[in-house]
């Protein structure tokens, strides 16, 4: 695995987040040496998802409001069918996704949260994969969509679902290793 030590990592989330898919990424992350704080537009705590039963709480480090991309060397983008509609339709969360894409710095998404991707309008022409039920507006958003547990498009890189973790976890590793992907456009 890449030492990411020194590397600072936002996970933005809110209620109703896919709990493994906070928790996973977050514990493999620290893991390999990053500061990993949860963002929610929220403060306090947020309760993730499990099992078809609401599941843990999780503490908030940071309010999406105090804090900018400029502060991160990448995101992680939660799934769980709930956080990521309400995320997009929130336009500071949209905002913060996006600032991530035009800065270059890598993203990762699973599940549902290729949503929030559509609506920041980083879809368009990227090889992607997501949860099985949002195909066709990945599609739609102009996305290539694959059916594999991991697919990375230049320092973008998305799962499908919990099952798919461990090579989420470890694909976004490396490209947070890598650094700034400079030769994809904005």
């Amino acid at each position: 695995m890449a030492d990411i030590s020194g590397r600072k990592i936002a996970i933005l989330a809110t209620h109703g987040f896919e709990q493994s898919e906070l928790e996973h990424p977050q514990k493999a992350l620290e893991d390999a040496g990053a500061t990993v704080h949860v963002i929610a537009p929220e403060g306090g705590e947020i309760r993730g998802w499990d099992g078809g039963d609401w599941g843990q709480i999780v503490k908030v480090d940071h309010n999406l409001d105090a804090v900018k991309s400029a502060d991160y060397d990448a995101l992680v983008l939660p799934g769980g069918q709930m956080n990521p509609d309400i995320l997009r339709a929130n336009p500071d969360a949209v905002a913060f996704v996006r600032a991530f894409w035009d800065a270059k710095k890598p993203i990762g998404a699973i599940c549902h949260a290729p949503w929030l991707l559509i609506e920041a309008d980083i879809a368009k022409g990227r090889d992607m994969t997501s949860y099985h039920s949002i195909r066709k507006d990945v599609e739609n958003a102009g996305a290539n969509w694959h059916d594999k547990e991991v697919v990375t498009d230049l320092g973008l890189v998305t799962s499908r679902n919990p099952d798919d973790l461990p090579a989420f976890s470890a694909k976004l590793i490396e490209e947070i290793a890598e650094g700034k992907h400079t030769a994809r456009d904005a």
